[in-house]
Formats: structure tokens, C-alpha cells, sequence
């Protein structure tokens, strides 16, 4: 079947443009001229927009600066796309334009065309009604942040607080089993196996804290700073009555930044809150690779634990299971280092008045805060809820270990059970075969001491 098209102007000529879309003329020259890569504008962003989009009509209207029917209008457009009904109509590259001016001008074509279908005696102009009271400079940066925070909020840190649920449902269930420490990937002295667990989840407490205090920065909106950040073409109380609204739709608060010329070409907040997100990126790396170190084996690793085996893990070694969650989640944490020096090298682009690398930084932002959540939710339930203790393997490592000497030092000295040590080594003997040869201690004294749980000050495991 041949397509139908129409015909579209803009200030510079005609575009012929498929009959059926509701974009206008700016987002087909931008189709045409950006055919980069495969990565679009995230929806995210669009969502965020429409938002905006909507809080500026309403306040335009309060303000007395925009028609009523307009703004009305205006607004059921915006619910229509954050209802995800015009998902479609936004296919835009992200390599355009790094003030993501193209994008914007999508909404409001896309908001005035679909306006018209909806009451076809109100003419909305994308520019003088949707886009009013806005520059793309101003408003951009301002959905980056709602975005940004929207998706932490609704999306990241849930998922944080049931991984950190369930580090400390299993720290209390094995915090009496004791085990080998390991330094330097070296044999140390012994700890339980819920105090191992207990790191790690301080370690998902601490990282959810930090994103959670670096969202204060992102509240902060730059919209009512239009071009280059002096407001102009805005009524003096829209910022503020926008931020007041976005924060009324979104349930989250949001504040109109109050150095608009800051807002609109430093994105330092971004690069500030995802900093947290790398942080909790290299917090879960270490966590993963923990879990598939002390799971390896099963019988020629470590394996003092087991992690739930959830599908084959050789296409040509029958029975073989492979820590896959952790590798999933490594990988994951990889990227969002990787993201980390493009958002820090796109955010020191404020060249004067506007930074143009805001699509750039956005995206990578988005993909971070989604890989983290999906990642850290999988690991979670595929591998985290089902970890157990491999109590025998546990105890033989406990037990053919040599740091357990550190225990001995303050009665023998540390040049003595250093000597100790390395004869139990160099002899395949155990400690107390050791001791007793070289005569340095009783084999009752020897007893005495060395008591495992007398190896973990302050840790009552008698209650």
C-alpha cells in the first residue's frame, strides 16, 4: 500500500511528511538530517517534557497570558503522551543537536497537530502556545532533571531497600557461623559469615544514602530562563508557578533554580548525582564478585557458600553452573563507570551561556539508573534471597588455616607464631602440631587460646 503524506512549512519551506504522524516540519528535518546510531531520545525524557509542557500551559493560563481553551486543550495532550498513547510520534535520534532543541520542538508539533484533531476550531501554534514562555535551552535541562529524579525515586531506590532487606535478613541468620577472613585473597583472621554479609549491606545502605542526598542538587529546574537565562519572554512568577506545579503532578518536590544562568550551562548536579550512581556501581561490583568468588567451585574453588543454580552454564560441560547473576551484575556496573567519564566530559562542555551536551548526558544517566535497578533487582532475586552457607567447606577452611596464630601473639610473641606459621607451612603440619613441636606453648594452653570464638571481639555467640 502507498503512503500518504502531506505538506508542512516552517520558516524555512516545505516538508513532505507521512500523512498519519503528528509531527510537524522541524522533526522531519531533524529525521532526515541526524540518521546517526540506533539510540533515541529516552522516553523518560518525553515524559518529562510533556509534563513541563502541561504546567506551562496551566500557568500561562493563570497568568493570563495564554487562552483558556488553549491551555486546556494543551494539557489533555500532555495526559494523552504520559498515558504512553503517542509513544511513536517521538523518534528522534539522540545525536542531534546538543541542546536537544529538535526534541522539544517534537512535543510541541506533536502536542499542536494532535490538538487540532481533538478540537479542530482551536488553532494551537507550537511555537507561540505550546513552547510559550520557554527557550529548548531552559526547558531540556529542566526534564533532564525531573527525569532523572523521577527514575531514582520510582524506579532505583526500591529496588536498593529490598537488596538491603535481604543482606540483612541473611547477616542475622549466619552471623554465628564462623569463617575464614581473607586479605590481599590471602587467608586472615576468622569472622562470621553474617558479619561478611553485614558489609555488604552497609555497603547498598551507604550507596542508596548518597544517591538519596544527591537529589537535593537535581530539584533544582532551570525553567524561566528561556535563551541565555535572563528570563526573557517570561512572565516574572513563571518559574517559580511551574516548579510549584511540576511538583503538585509528579507527587516529588521540584524548585525553580535560583541562578538560571548556572541552570542552563552547568550540569554539575548531574554529574554530582551520578557520581553516587558509580559509587553503588563499584559497592555492587565488589559485592558480585565476592558472591562468585566464595561460590566457586563446587568443588575445586572456594565454595564456602552456594548460590541458587538457575540454568545451565556450558553449551559442552554437562552439569555445569556458572555464578551468571554476578557476571550479569559486574557487567552492569562496568557500563556505569563507563557512562560516569562521558556525563563528566559532557558536563564541562558550558561553553558561555548553554551546554551542549545534554542528550548525551541524559541518556547516559537514564541507562545507568535503569541497568542498576534492573540489575541489582535480578541479582537480588536470583542469586541474593537464595545464598546459604556451606557450613563443611567452611569449617575444613576454618580449621587448615594458618592466621589462626594471630591468636597466640600476645602469649608467645609475634616473632614466635610467625615461626609457628611458616613451620606448619613448610611441614604440612597443623598449628597445633606445629606448636607442639617447637615447644613454644602446652597442648592445653594451646586449647585455651585458640578458641575461634574468642576471635571475634566484641560478637556474643553464646545468646
Amino acid at each position: 500500500m502507498d503512503k500518504k503524506y502531506r505538506i508542512e512549512k516552517d520558516t524555512m519551506g516545505e516538508v513532505k511528511i507521512e500523512a498519519e504522524k503528528l509531527w510537524g516540519a522541524q522533526t522531519q528535518r531533524s529525521l532526515e538530517n541526524f540518521k546517526i546510531g540506533i539510540e533515541k531520545m529516552p522516553i523518560e525524557v518525553i515524559y518529562a517534557l510533556a509534563l513541563l509542557k502541561k504546567g506551562a500551559a496551566l500557568v500561562n493560563m493563570e497568568l493570563g497570558v495564554l487562552e483558556e481553551e488553549k491551555a486546556q486543550l494543551i494539557s489533555e495532550v500532555c495526559d494523552e503522551i504520559l498515558e504512553g498513547k503517542h509513544d511513536m510520534e517521538f523518534p528522534l535520534s539522540l545525536w542531534q543537536t546538543g541542546s536537544g532543541t529538535q526534541t522539544n520542538m517534537n512535543l510541541n508539533e506533536v502536542i499542536a497537530n494532535r490538538g487540532g484533531q481533538l478540537n479542530g476550531s482551536i488553532k494551537i501554534h507550537p511555537n507561540d502556545d505550546v513552547n510559550k514562555g520557554q527557550s529548548s535551552n531552559d526547558l531540556f535541562p529542566s526534564a533532564m532533571h525531573i527525569s532523572a529524579v523521577l527514575e531514582i525515586e520510582v524506579r532505583l531506590l526500591p529496588v536498593l531497600k529490598k537488596l538491603e532487606e535481604t543482606f540483612e535478613g541473611k547477616s542475622l541468620e549466619y552471623m554465628d557461623i564462623i569463617k575464614m577472613g581473607r586479605t590481599h585473597l590471602q587467608d586472615a583472621v576468622p569472622l562470621t559469615l553474617g558479619q561478611e554479609i553485614s558489609g555488604w549491606c552497609s555497603m547498598v545502605t551507604q550507596g542508596r544514602k548518597m544517591i538519596e542526598s544527591s537529589l537535593l542538587y537535581l530539584r533544582e529546574i532551570a525553567i524561566g530562563g528561556t535563551a541565555v537565562g535572563t528570563g526573557l519572554n517570561t512572565h516574572e512568577k513563571f518559574s517559580e508557578k511551574v516548579a510549584d506545579i511540576i511538583s503538585s503532578l509528579t507527587g516529588t518536590r521540584f524548585v525553580s533554580a535560583p541562578n538560571k544562568f548556572h541552570a542552563l550551562t552547568g550540569k554539575d548536579a548531574l554529574s554530582y548525582s551520578h557520581g553516587s550512581l558509580k559509587s553503588l556501581a563499584s559497592n555492587l561490583f565488589k559485592i558480585a564478585n565476592d558472591v562468585r568468588m566464595l561460590a566457586s567451585g563446587p568443588r575445586s574453588g572456594i565454595g564456602e557458600i552456594i548460590i541458587p543454580e538457575n540454568e545451565p552454564g556450558s553449551s559442552i560441560m554437562p552439569g555445569k553452573v556458572n555464578p551468571t547473576q554476578s557476571e550479569a551484575l559486574t557487567m552492569v556496573c562496568t557500563q556505569v563507570m563507563a557512562n560516569d567519564t562521558a556525563i563528566t566530559i559532557g558536563s564541562s562542555q558550558g561553553h558561555y551561556q548553554l551546554n551542549v551536551f545534554m542528550p548525551l548526558i541524559i541518556y547516559n544517566f537514564l541507562q545507568s539508573v535503569r541497568l542498576l535497578a534492573d540489575s541489582a533487582e535480578s541479582f537480588n532475586r536470583n542469586c541474593a534471597v537464595g545464598i546459604k552457607p556451606n557450613r563443611e567447606v567452611i569449617q575444613r577452611n576454618l580449621e587448615n588455616s594458618l592466621m589462626s596464630i594471630t591468636v597466640l601473639s600476645p602469649h608467645i610473641g609475634y616473632e614466635k607464631a610467625a615461626e609457628v606459621a611458616k613451620f606448619a607451612y613448610r611441614e604440612g603440619k597443623t598449628l597445633k602440631e606445629a606448636c607442639m613441636s617447637l615447644g613454644y606453648i602446652t597442648e592445653n594452653e594451646y586449647d585455651t587460646y585458640m578458641d575461634y570464638r574468642k576471635m571475634i571481639p566484641f560478637l556474643n555467640l553464646d545468646k
